[in-house]
């Protein structure tokens, strides 16, 4: 995997520090593994002849520059595509190849403005809050693997590549989902919740004697359970709190009083309590608790590698899939 740059400075993201690892930030290191850093001067016609040339030895090449730039540079798509028919091309910006703000740059933060994203991120009566993790890019990143996995399977059997185009609004926008439907359906305009749930209660963070526990009654049957685990067997008998939808409809006054219950036990004791009851529930970690986390360690793999300037790094892998075999044939 190649990782072409325009300039010999490289990636914006390695001076994104501190934190450093040697003379690298982390958050460089976190998302450029397995990557062969090369810098070219794509306006020197050299430069473009060497992209051509990789082109050909490669499937799949992904770029992100605004649209129209690389065809300034015969370097767009109709060009690498009579260089290596069979390529896949996926350019990946802020807004799409087409419409009124393609020319806009786009960073993840102002994909999840312009998206909505950030409108509904954060405590119910304050500001707007950025996600903590980028996820409008990882999103992106994750539509435009799909793709690119499709197209390859579309070129293995046409022997032709495509053009995909991906950008961080619509990606964004698409993982909008229920908050979407009912506004396009019912003309319900979104809030801000901060832990809650707007459709399900209890849904949510509590605060306890000692840190947060997230707990998440999907049904009414988990919510009988939440009651007799808090002590609390009268309120799944009342009739306002019967069904989901009177929950909802008396949310305050029901999160004001199992909020008071979860402030009188440890985090540790309500989980002990709440452990094979069938109700979904768990801590709010901080990172050095995430990575002590025992589960964590099958499912998400920590690495140890090495590059040029670093001895030794470790990151968390992206994710690690687990092939179950099952006897059973498809036809």
């Amino acid at each position: 995997m190649f990782n072409m740059f325009n300039n010999s400075a490289g990636d914006d993201t390695r001076s994104w520090g501190p934190p450093f690892v040697g003379d690298e930030s982390a958050y460089f290191l976190s998302v450029n593994r397995n990557k062969k850093s090369v810098a070219v001067n794509l306006k020197d016609p050299r430069g473009a002849k060497i992209i051509l040339e990789l082109a050909g030895m490669c499937d799949v090449l992904v770029e992100n520059y605004l649209p129209g730039k690389l065809d300034q540079m015969g370097l767009g798509y109709d060009d690498v595509h009579k260089a290596a028919p069979r390529l896949v091309y996926c350019s990946i910006s802020g807004y799409g190849q087409t419409g009124p703000l393609s020319q806009r740059p786009g960073y993840d933060s102002i994909a999840s403005a312009v998206s909505g994203m950030m409108h509904i991120t954060g405590p119910e009566d304050g500001d707007p809050v950025r996600p903590g993790v980028a996820m409008t890019d990882l999103a992106t990143g994750l539509y435009a693997h799909g793709a690119i996995m499709a197209a390859l399977l579309q070129c293995h059997r046409t022997g032709r590549g495509v053009h995909i185009d991906c950008n961080l609004l619509s990606t964004q926008v698409a993982c909008l989902t229920h908050i979407a439907a009912n506004y396009l359906n019912a003309g319900k305009e979104a809030r801000r919740w901060g832990t809650a749930h707007e459709s399900i209660v209890p849904y949510q963070g509590f605060r306890t004697k000692d840190g947060y526990l997230v707990v998440a009654a999907g049904n009414d049957k988990q919510f009988v359970k939440v009651c007799k685990m808090l002590g609390l067997n009268h309120l799944s008998d009342e009739p306002k709190y019967k069904s989901n939808t009177l929950r909802v409809q008396h949310r305050q006054e029901l999160l004001h009083i199992l909020s008071q219950r979860f402030l009188e036990e440890l985090t540790g004791e309500w989980l002990r309590r709440f452990e094979g009851t069938g109700v979904p529930c768990g801590p709010i970690n901080n990172i050095q608790q995430v990575f002590s986390e025992p589960q964590v360690s099958p499912h998400s793999a920590l690495a140890h590698t090495a590059s040029e300037s670093v001895s030794s790094e470790t990151h968390p892998l992206l994710f690690v899939i687990l092939i179950i075999l099952n006897v059973n044939q498809y036809r």
